[in-house]
């Protein structure tokens, strides 16, 4: 489907800046949005399979892999709440083809969710949300918003299912950026927001627990994200090296570029068996604060060089808007940032280390 239906659009899709419906209606039909969901909601019940399906997607257009990635994360948190009622409503309603949207950051907060200033007040049986929040991937185009608010008792995280219909909820600017141009990143405006109190997922101070569960899960997803980006710029690199002849022969018997290649391509393999042994460890309940933030950092650095060494193998024309690789470059950016920036994966990690050694290092 990836390759029939999405690739040979992709830089229409890109250049357009729009999201593209009438691809995501294909894959509805062919019931790819299911995939990360449980099997009782008509899903695979994998995390290895969606991650798989992520990476097929990037291959062909990095737009439709961020928007099944995210998909997963808002399914991760309604299967990890321990209100199964709430849950169980609204992955029905994802199973029917409804696009969720993961809701954190705020203008002012990122990694640090300490500083997060949207609010939930109680109101009978009733919470009323207020509050700002900036690059809200599927934003214009998502049905249900799960939005993390400070609690207004003891301050601890939680977390809300906010259909897109809720009266005080406005999906507002829509963010240009430099790669992923066809992702709607939004800002949403609560102000005022009702919702029923059931729409909470869990308890009190329980938000952060179900953040974390996204998080994570979402960190593999981008590694997996990045992979496929990695190697359809490999795949496109080597064909060009075969066709482009220089001083009488393919540029591809050239040893600089068999080195190029040869590189990226132990790289992705790299990456490739980290992404599916973490997605595994998930799907096994394991403790994956570690993994997560390795195979997210490693993810976005292999996708990064990698195609910036497909770029040189193709010269003049990598730089060309008219050949993918000048996209995947820009795409292959924002997974330094999205989820987390790599800088911040590499802290998480430090800091375990010396947390095992139980050292007197300040953290």
């Amino acid at each position: 489907i990836a390759q029939k239906e999405i690739e040979p659009r992709a830089v229409e899709i890109d250049r357009s800046g729009k999201f593209p419906y009438e691809i995501l209606e294909i894959l509805k039909e062919q019931g790819i949005h299911l995939i990360p969901l449980p099997e009782e909601y008509g899903g695979y019940g994998s995390v290895l399979m969606s991650c798989i399906a992520v990476e097929e997607l990037s291959k062909a257009c990095a737009t439709m892999g961020l928007w099944l990635l995210v998909q997963g994360s808002v399914v991760r948190c309604l299967t990890a709440t321990k209100n199964e009622k709430t849950g169980d409503k609204f992955l029905r309603r994802m199973a029917n083809g409804e696009i969720g949207a993961f809701v954190l950051t705020e203008p002012d907060a990122g990694s640090d969710t300490s500083r997060l200033t949207t609010r939930a007040r109680p109101d009978g049986d009733a919470v009323v949300l207020d509050g700002v929040k900036v690059w809200v991937a599927n934003g214009e185009i998502a049905g249900l918003f799960l939005v993390f608010a400070q609690g207004e008792e003891d301050g601890g995280i939680e977390a809300y299912i906010v259909p897109a219909d809720a009266p005080g909820l406005t999906v507002g600017y829509r963010e240009p950026t430099l790669g992923l141009r066809s992702v709607p990143f939004n800002t949403l405006y609560l102000e005022g927001c009702r919702l029923p109190m059931e729409n909470r997922l869990g308890g009190p101070k329980e938000g952060a627990y179900i953040a974390r569960q996204a998080e994570e899960r979402m960190a593999v997803a981008l590694a997996a994200a990045g992979l496929g980006v990695a190697e359809s710029a490999i795949a496109i690199a080597s064909q060009y090296a075969t066709e482009r002849v220089q001083f009488g022969v393919p540029v591809a018997q050239k040893q600089a570029i068999q080195s190029y290649v040869g590189q990226s391509k132990g790289e992705v393999e790299a990456l490739r068996y980290l992404v599916y042994h973490a997605a595994w460890s998930v799907a096994q309940g394991r403790d994956v604060s570690m993994d997560a933030p390795i195979v997210k950092a490693f993810g976005a650095r292999v996708a990064r060089s990698v195609v910036n060494r497909m770029l040189q193998v193709m010269g003049g024309y990598g730089y060309m808007e008219d050949y993918p690789i000048a996209r995947k470059y820009r795409d292959a950016k924002v997974l330094h940032i999205i989820g987390g920036p790599t800088e911040v994966c590499d802290l998480r990690v430090a800091q375990r280390i010396f947390a095992d050694l139980d050292t007197e290092v300040a953290l």
